[in-house]
């Protein structure tokens, strides 16, 4: 896809290095800082024209000249407007202490503000710039702004928000409006840092779009935009083999619904044949309840071996349902080298056998593993206990780990690839939580696997026609109003 702001996601390190690039280019760091405060100005004028008092809450960093100048500007406008100052006025230097000087207003201390009715707090404390918990000072602030009620607009992020993981180091503001430039953040995104931005406003401040290619990155926003293009267009020669195979393993006889509404999921993402494989105590159940998914008895290694040897047969879905660990540690050596989506019972099996998996993976091969938080630990012990790392760099680290795709599920699903690339969903609704939605997803990417899509641009469709595919349900749908949902793309 062609490089765009829109979808970019750049952590605070590489939008340091851009603004660095931005000022070796010839563009000043206090021309950027004028544009910036100016649109947060515009923005609190824009939302909270109401307001009886403008509260500047301000660093001594560049977020906290982005902070002096919107002062400048709100009191330009007429607006009532105080400012406080967290920190010594003789550490600031720079771009931040030449509007500070200019700006006619004297700062209280910080610790001074007391909320009153009426008033819109503009916080410019840290923005993207803090590594550490949030002072204690800070965070009284932050408990008394929250106890009033009062609106709260962040400049670039809500002070004491990662920017790289999402999470507050200690606390962080709850803010309604956050104002960011040129980008979004993964913190923008990542929960619960989705959650506590609000409403992301993203300004264009004059950084040539070149330099933020540069030094963008590999992560981004999940959307059409990223795989559309890799879909295969229809045409008046296809035919159902042409859109591929998909078998999906099924459980036994008492666990065969999460095996059939896999199925139908990938049959309605556009696979053009799909089967499921069962033990032959669960064919009487599935032939009653299925009608264009198909039926085959497939017990053990042999019956396995020889269905797989078919070339028709390219692309499989194990774990909804499946139940047998032992047998799905078999199964899975046997497609070591196919087209796999591994799900649910599919990884958990490998829980304590994760080397096994990860030795089985090293031959390169399109496969998708969907673990959800639990079973994320279970697989990457090591990965998921180190707080040091965010969503997505855990994501990227099981990836390499596993040379798999790996869809971390949860509200702000991450898919990452072994190469680094690595996508954030946003648009699945709360309601999408409910037993049986995992399997759905699974089939999904197991149907557009089914078609030769890329694995990753495969996985990152399947997340997002998933959570797309709930939005258009709404509140109340269950599982299985969500596989009959599911329409391919039309590219």
């Amino acid at each position: 896809m062609t490089f765009t702001t829109k979808h970019a996601l750049i952590d605070p390190s590489a939008m340091a290095r851009i603004d660095a690039a931005a000022e070796k280019s010839g563009i000043s760091i206090a021309s950027l800082m004028e544009r910036a405060g100016q649109a947060v100005a515009a923005s609190a004028l824009k939302h909270y024209p109401q307001a009886e008092r403008y509260v500047t809450l301000c660093g001594t960093g560049n977020n906290g000249g982005d902070g002096f100048v919107a002062a400048r500007a709100l009191r330009q406008s007429g607006a009532n407007v105080v400012v406080h100052l967290f920190g010594d006025p003789a550490r600031l230097n720079g771009a931040a202490k030449q509007v500070f000087d200019a700006l006619g207003v004297t700062a209280e201390p910080l610790d001074r503000y007391r909320p009153q009715s009426g008033d819109v707090v503009i916080d410019a404390i840290f923005g993207a710039g803090l590594s550490r918990d949030v002072p204690a000072d800070v965070d009284a602030i932050i408990d008394r702004v929250e106890t009033a009620g009062i609106p709260v607009i962040a400049v670039d992020l809500p002070s004491g928000l990662c920017g790289r993981r999402g999470v507050p180091l200690g606390r962080a503001f709850q803010s309604q409006v956050t104002v960011t430039f040129m980008a979004r953040k993964p913190g923008h995104v990542l929960m619960p840092g989705r959650s506590l931005c609000g409403v992301v406003e993203v300004f264009d401040i004059g950084i040539p779009h070149r330099i933020l290619k540069d030094h963008c990155g590999q992560i981004i926003e999940n959307h059409p935009a990223l795989w559309i293009d890799t879909f295969p267009k229809p045409d008046d020669e296809t035919h159902k083999f042409k859109r591929g195979h998909l078998t999906v393993f099924s459980g036994p006889a008492h666990a065969t619904s999460a095996a059939r509404m896999a199925a139908m999921a990938g049959f309605r993402a556009g696979a053009g044949i799909v089967t499921i494989a069962a033990p032959q105590e669960a064919l009487t159940v599935l032939s009653t309840t299925l009608t264009a998914v198909m039926v085959s008895a497939i017990d053990g290694e042999d019956e396995l071996t020889t269905w797989r040897d078919d070339k028709r047969h390219g692309t499989y879905i194990l774990g909804p349902g499946f139940g047998d660990f032992e047998k799905a540690r078999n199964f899975v050596a046997l497609l070591r080298d196919r087209a796999l989506v591994l799900d649910a019972d599919g990884i958990t099996a490998f829980r304590d056998h994760s080397q096994q998996l990860f030795d089985l993976f090293a031959i390169d091969a399109p496969r998708i593993l969907t673990p959800h938080e639990g079973e994320f630990g279970r697989l990457f012990p090591e990965i998921a206990a180190d707080s040091n790392l965010g969503k997505v760099e855990k994501a990227q680290a099981a990836a390499a780990r596993s040379n798999a795709v790996i869809v971390y599920k949860g509200a702000d699903t991450v898919i990452a690839a072994p190469d680094g690339r690595a996508a954030v969903n946003t648009n699945a609704p709360s309601y999408l939580a409910t037993a049986g939605s995992g399997d759905v997803l699974a089939g999904i990417a197991g149907g557009f696997l089914a078609q030769h899509g890329p694995s990753f641009e495969a996985a990152a469709a399947a997340v997002w026609l998933h959570g797309e595919t709930a939005q258009r349900l709404g509140p109340g749908m269950t599982a299985e109003d969500l596989a009959a949902a599911v329409r391919p793309f039309q590219p």
